[in-house]
């Protein structure tokens, strides 16, 4: 099957690297669980606006930008590597900022991701896959509405709510049982 992943908040600790970087420049005390919606990390980090919180995390002359900073989420690699070589495709599906391409696919290379797929858009939905794994509030109902027959789930996060039709899934490991289930029901033979 093809499985359509997103990064930030599912495969990279976004929230723990932009943290740790913003106490490092600026010498603040903030923790990735201070996080807890969509659009209000410029609120956090004591910006004006998104706007200006994404200017900061671009980067400049001295660092790449905040996407050059990530870690792995707990399990992440492992188990995109177990569905692999379970012969599922992995379908990385991220929506980011132009600038911010050249860093992620440097990320997605350190780390080995077993991709030979990267999609940078907004509407992730015109990417078609068996199945989806995301954390955004506004992608998962995008999903759910434009692909009914996927299997859809919802990576728990404090920034998003319960999604009609969408699997709530807490971690890696559930969303793989998910996908060997999704795998079996459907009659394929990649489990």
């Amino acid at each position: 099957m093809r499985l359509g992943i997103d990064l930030d908040g599912v495969v990279a600790a976004f929230n723990d690297g932009w943290t740790e970087l913003h106490n490092a420049e600026f010498g603040g005390e903030l923790h990735p669980d201070m996080v807890t919606m969509w659009n209000g990390l410029h609120t956090l980090a004591g910006f004006e606006s998104m706007g200006e919180f994404w200017a900061w995390a671009r980067g400049n002359g001295e660092r790449p930008s905040v996407f050059r900073h990530l870690q792995l989420l707990p399990d992440a690699i492992e188990t995109l590597q177990r569905l692999d070589g379970a012969r599922h495709r992995i379908v990385i599906i991220t929506s980011k900022p132009r600038w911010a391409i050249p860093d992620t696919l440097r990320w997605l290379a350190d780390h080995e991701v077993p991709t030979t797929e990267v999609h940078f858009v907004d509407r992730k939905h015109e990417v078609p896959c068996d199945a989806y794994l995301d954390d955004s509030p506004l992608v998962l109902p995008d999903l759910v509405t434009h692909r009914p027959d996927a299997l859809v789930c919802r990576f728990v996060r404090a920034w998003n709510d319960p999604v009609d039709g969408a699997h709530d899934v807490a971690g890696w490991n559930e969303f793989e049982r998910l996908v060997s289930d999704f795998a079996v029901t459907r009659g394929d033979d990649a489990q």
